[in-house]
């Protein structure tokens, strides 16, 4: 039933590990600005909890235009091919840069309005802006530079990420402790000190990545002048691959800040719960993201080669790992979660909130431990990339309306809606178990 060859549990683990630090460390960026405005001020926590939902947006469509390079480009490097990987990384650069450009635009000229998406409550929106007027400064430079690691992924040059994500993280805790508060002299600047810390650490991540792509890689040996041209070909391609990917990012992103839109509107006290409760389930979840992602790289590049019977061998052992991955981090989170509370200051009722959104998120990332990595790893890395953006599309139509009745015309309670949210990642596990066992996703995307 499981695969015995060796080299793909090295693999798997090398690349899961790796890219599960990675991320983790990423995410300590937000969760260092919450821990740290949460001593702060509630007030300040919160403005910061809304502009994070529009960066979160970013990061998803962002990294939906990285995976469409590591799917394509992994089925190139299976075929020993790294000229057509590193011209879909020059694709890759440029779509991050239009995308990025384009939200800049927009939160510049409509800063208030994109955050009274969130809430109606004047002091935590002017807390939000002046936060996003310093933070929308790190969008180009935080899309160029998950191209650049998704490009490196794709050969397994795995190091770079964690080592400049750990040095990223220094620098904004350490900027974090000296501006928030005012320490030895400083201005004591809130929220505009975070932001500073956060978009420091974001340019210090852009320019350590490009030095190494550029000047140290040894496999892809990627140069600067081979960002400059873009194969009309191969952009053809990456589109047909890409666009669903990035639609299904889109989706994810757009329902993580509906999400907290309704909450917000609901309940004062919500948005400061939700933005607790759900930085330490992103922060857990960065296992499962790990995962899917060293299994979208392996699957595409064992369908490069044409080893099927390994193909096979891999979906098995995947899902049996997958779920197990899932069953730690449900006891991780129960473990967690009252020390992590109890670093907050927060009202009563706003810590008995986060901490009731947190039993119902431990169900939720059991569940989605198998089955987003299935979707996002093995079904879309072996070239279907459709089947997730149609499961998103029918589960949000059906989640979304639901939630918004029972929020503001039947008055049911935030637990109820928090509930209702996340129900998609338990009942997605049906659908993912039978589609990746029926192997109808494989699909050969590459050109002789």
């Amino acid at each position: 039933m499981f695969t015995r060859d060796q080299s793909f549990y090295r693999s798997f683990f090398k690349l899961t590990l790796a890219l599960m630090a990675e991320q983790a460390v990423i995410l300590s960026v937000n969760l260092a600005d919450n821990i740290m405005l949460g001593t702060y001020s509630e007030s300040a926590l919160s403005g910061v909890a809304a502009v994070n939902q529009i960066q979160f947006v970013l990061q998803q469509i962002v990294y939906g235009v990285s995976n469409g390079v590591i799917v394509l480009g992994s089925q190139y490097w299976g075929k020993k091919r790294p000229d057509a990987v590193k011209k879909l990384s020059a694709i890759g650069l440029w779509c991050n840069l239009a995308i990025t450009l384009s939200l800049f635009i927009l939160v510049s000229l409509f800063p208030q309005g994109a955050l009274r998406l969130f809430t109606n409550d004047e002091t935590i929106i002017a807390q939000g802006v002046a936060y996003l007027n310093i933070m929308r400064f790190s969008y180009v430079c935080f899309g160029f530079t998950a191209v650049m690691l998704g490009t490196m992924r794709i050969a397994e040059t795995v190091k770079i990420a964690l080592q400049v994500s750990v040095l990223s993280l220094i620098i904004n805790v350490a900027i974090n402790f000296l501006l928030i508060p005012g320490r030895f002299g400083l201005p004591e600047l809130g929220v505009r000190g975070a932001a500073i810390g956060t978009l420091t650490a974001r340019l210090v991540e852009f320019l350590l990545v490009a030095h190494y792509m550029f000047c140290r890689e040894k496999k892809l040996q990627m140069k600067p002048a081979d960002c400059l041209h873009v194969d009309r070909q191969l952009f053809a391609d990456y589109l047909s691959v890409s666009f669903p990917i990035i639609m299904a990012s889109i989706l994810w992103g757009v329902s993580n800040a509906v999400q907290t839109m309704i909450l917000g509107h609901m309940d004062s006290n919500a948005i400061a719960a939700q933005s607790i409760s759900s930085t330490l389930f992103s922060l857990l979840k960065v296992t499962s993201v790990g995962a899917a992602s060293a299994a979208s790289v392996i699957i595409g590049r064992t369908i490069g080669t044409g080893e099927m019977d390994k193909l096979r061998e891999y979906t098995r052992t995947l899902q049996v790992l997958f779920v197990l991955i899932g069953a730690v981090l449900a006891l991780l989170y129960t473990l967690i979660r009252f020390p992590l509370l109890s670093l907050y200051q927060i009202s009563p009722e706003t810590r008995q909130m986060a901490n009731i959104f947190m039993n119902i998120q431990t169900l939720v990332i059991f569940t989605m431990s198998y089955q987003m990595p299935v979707n996002a790893g093995i079904i879309r890395g072996g070239g279907d990339t459709r089947f997730i953006m149609h499961l998103d599309i029918i589960s949000q139509l059906i989640m979304y309306p639901l939630a918004v009745v029972g929020a503001f015309f039947l008055h049911w309670s935030p637990v109820a809606i928090m509930f209702i949210v996340n129900s998609d990642q338990i009942f997605k596990c049906i659908p993912a178990y039978l589609m990746v066992n029926s192997y109808k996703w494989v699909k050969q995307l590459t050109r002789a």
